[in-house]
Order: C-alpha cells, then sequence, then structure tokens
C-alpha cells in the first residue's frame, strides 16, 4: 500500500514540477505566479503524511531543479521541509477539515517564499527581498489560493483518498 502511494505521489508531482517548469513559470497575473508544485506537493502531504510528504518533496525538488537547470538542491530542501511540516499538520489537525489545505497554502506560500528568499541569499544569489515580499507575494498567495480546490480534488483522485462525506458504513435499522 506504502510502495503504491509513494508511486502515485511521485508520478503527480512529475508532472506538477514539468508544468510548473514550462507553463505556470511564464505565468503573470498581476505581477504574481502561480505555484503548482507547491500546491500539489501541499496536497500529497497533507493527505500521505509527513514521511511519504518529504520524501515527495525532496523528488519534486529535484525534478524541478533538474527542469530549469537550477542550483540542485534548492528546491529540494525548501520543499522537504515544506511537505514534512504540511504532513505534521495534518496528521495532528485532521485533514478532512474543509480548511486545511486553503490554511496550509496560505501560510506555506508566504513561509516558502521567506525561506527561498533566505536560502538565496546565504547562497550569494541575488534575492530582490522588495519583489518578492512586496511586489508579487500577496499575488502569489491569491493565485495559489485559487489553485488549491482543483488541485486538492484531483489529488485526492490520484492518491484514492474518499472523503468521510462520500464513505459508506454499515447500515443498521433502528428497532429491529
Amino acid at each position: 500500500m506504502r510502495a503504491l502511494d509513494a508511486a502515485r505521489a511521485a508520478a503527480l508531482l512529475f508532472v506538477a514540477a514539468i508544468l510548473q517548469a514550462s507553463v505556470f513559470s511564464d505565468v503573470r497575473i498581476l505581477h504574481g505566479t502561480p505555484d503548482l508544485l507547491l500546491v500539489s506537493l501541499v496536497a500529497v502531504a497533507l493527505l500521505r503524511g509527513s514521511i511519504i510528504g518529504a520524501l515527495a518533496g525532496f523528488w519534486a525538488g529535484l525534478v524541478f531543479d533538474t527542469a530549469v537547470l537550477g542550483t540542485l538542491g534548492v528546491t529540494s530542501l525548501l520543499l522537504v521541509l515544506t511537505a514534512y511540516w504540511v504532513g505534521r499538520y495534518g496528521e495532528t489537525t485532521g485533514r478532512d477539515r474543509t480548511h486545511a489545505p486553503f490554511l496550509a497554502i496560505a501560510v506555506v506560500t508566504f513561509l516558502y517564499a521567506l525561506g527561498a528568499l533566505f536560502l538565496h541569499f546565504m547562497l550569494g544569489d541575488p534575492a530582490p527581498a522588495r519583489v518578492v515580499l512586496v511586489d508579487t507575494l500577496f499575488q502569489t498567495i491569491g493565485l495559489n489560493l485559487l489553485l488549491t480546490f482543483p488541485v486538492y480534488r484531483f489529488a485526492r483522485l490520484v492518491l484514492g483518498i474518499v472523503p468521510r462525506a462520500e464513505r459508506v458504513e454499515g447500515v443498521s435499522l433502528l428497532g429491529q
């Protein structure tokens, strides 16, 4: 069961990483860029927990860094930390709550931007804080929140998770 979950998550995140690198990185809406890879990873981590989430984050970051010819490991480090803590959030608070993916996306998008800014600064790469934190951050959070519902539903479908409301439990008749 765990190997099948990991394979499905890996396939989902591979497609998300390739789409992010080839299509979504060029999309600019009100100076913001939607992050399909981050939203997909949050969905996987919420649905499957911290360990599979962390492994999936490493895989997705490696695929993305390879696709964009970036510094290997930078995105992986950020996505591993992100997925682990989102997975812990899902394990401890209840992933069936409606607001969980939206809250996770809003917080994680902000923290991911801060982490990427800090990591690029530490590596000596150009890190324009004003552009990241003022000009594009809130638009990116909004775009990621718009992606959250369809991506989360699709991830549940791919990972084979049936919501609690749709599960059929045993029926017992009263009075018999």
